[in-house]
């Protein structure tokens, strides 16, 4: 059987619930349950000569957020698969609160979809949206190799609405595989 026909039959057997329908715990896990949130200060360490947050510092922040959330849903190893969405909204400077929070909002068979977003907390707690970040992590079983993750179960009506843009973000991502979309140029 190809590996292509074991994930399908493993589909049917295992992920065969709509989202949000009642799943054992045995199976899945509740967006709340993998919810992550970090906090940083930016320090003179994390600017670029422009006096703003350096962007490779918070996509290093963003990925272990990511890789926090995606680790606690699969209970096991995750790596990064890819980051299909990363938007700078606004610039952060020294001294600033910065908050990150993840969650995951699609699981498949063995990828996962974590949404990340990335404010400034103001004094007196009010938060600034900065960066919103959308990152495809794969469950590692012992032998380094993809292996089946628990479902995502879904409490909340915005948990519904999130899994809902996650599979139009997905189904994009599979029509630009299926084109050979890529922004390389022309491979050879």
């Amino acid at each position: 059987m190809s590996e292509r026909e074991e994930e399908k039959q493993s589909s049917d057997t295992v992920n065969d619930t709509e989202p949000g329908q009642d799943v054992s715990k045995e199976y899945g896990r509740t967006v709340s349950e993998s919810k992550v949130e970090t906090f940083h200060i930016i320090m003179p360490k994390d600017l670029n000569d422009s006096g703003r947050l350096f962007g490779g510092v918070l996509m290093a922040w963003i990925d272990e957020v990511a890789g926090l959330v995606g680790r606690r849903h699969a209970q096991m190893n995750v790596t990064t698969g890819s980051v299909d969405n990363l938007k700078f909204l606004h610039g952060a400077y020294l001294h600033d609160m910065i908050v990150i929070t993840g969650k995951v909002t699609h699981v498949g068979n063995k990828s996962m979809e974590v949404k990340v977003d990335t404010s400034v907390e103001h004094i007196g707690g009010k938060r600034e949206l900065i960066n919103r970040a959308f990152l495809t992590l794969v469950g590692i079983d012992e032998n380094d190799r993809p292996a089946r993750l628990p479902r995502l179960i879904l409490e909340t009506e915005e948990d519904r609405k999130e899994w809902g843009r996650a599979e139009r973000r997905r189904q994009i991502r599979l029509h630009e595989k299926e084109t050979g979309f890529h922004f390389y140029g022309d491979e050879g």
